[in-house]
């Protein structure tokens, strides 16, 4: 592909990334600043907190979209595998720093969910039963982040071993990095499962 076109991709996707859909959210409907409220993440589950459920359900449906709408651009002008999994990790880059609030976001979970569902369904349907498994089991939504995180790019390389997607060693490659950067910026969630302050799901976090 031509370098401008590549270089446009991974903007539009950063760019896309970038649309702080929890912030507006919860400004829509509490008339809060998200990053003033409870652990002050930029992300759905702290909407939950911030805003109640429904604006929690809207804020991740959004996160979602626009990942799988980053790769399906990709996949519209024709990039290969290597460059869709670019798009995957720059909108959940754009997520995680946001131009828009000053490089202040969310974890990435809900985008990246999105972006590596629409480039590797069988194994996001794989991760997504580790999640909810770890979460009904332990309601830490932190907890249930990290381990399908770390799952997945095993997924990815399994489901491709087994046939059920084609093979690409690229794809393999963003699930990996895609994975082990939000287990990165889970870092301080680590920290508080170790000492067992981290909050459960349904529980309000004021600090």
């Amino acid at each position: 592909m031509k370098p401008g076109l590549v270089a446009g991709i991974v903007v539009v996707a950063y760019l896309l990334g970038s649309i702080p859909f929890s912030y507006l959210v919860v400004r829509l409907i509490a008339r809060k600043d998200v990053r003033q409220v409870g652990s002050g993440n930029v992300g759905a589950t702290n909407v939950l907190r911030a805003a109640g459920k429904a604006a929690g359900v809207a804020a991740l449906f959004l996160d979602i979209v626009k990942g799988v709408a980053a790769v399906l651009i990709a996949r519209r002008l024709g990039a290969p595998a290597s460059l869709q999994g670019a798009a995957a990790f720059f909108v959940m880059l754009g997520h995680c720093y946001p131009v828009w609030l000053r490089f202040q976001g969310g974890k990435g979970v809900a985008t990246s969910a999105g972006a590596m569902g629409a480039l590797a369904p069988p194994a996001m349907m794989l991760t997504l039963l580790v999640f909810f498994g770890v979460v009904l089991w332990r309601r830490y939504v932190s907890l249930g982040s990290i381990l399908s995180s770390a799952c997945f790019p095993l997924f990815v390389w399994t489901t491709q071993r087994w046939g059920w997607e084609r093979r690409d060693p690229s794809l393999i490659l963003s699930a990996l990095l895609i994975g082990l950067f939000v287990i990165w910026k889970h870092r301080t969630n680590l920290e508080r499962l170790r000492q067992g302050i981290e909050p459960r799901l349904g529980e309000r976090r004021t600090g």
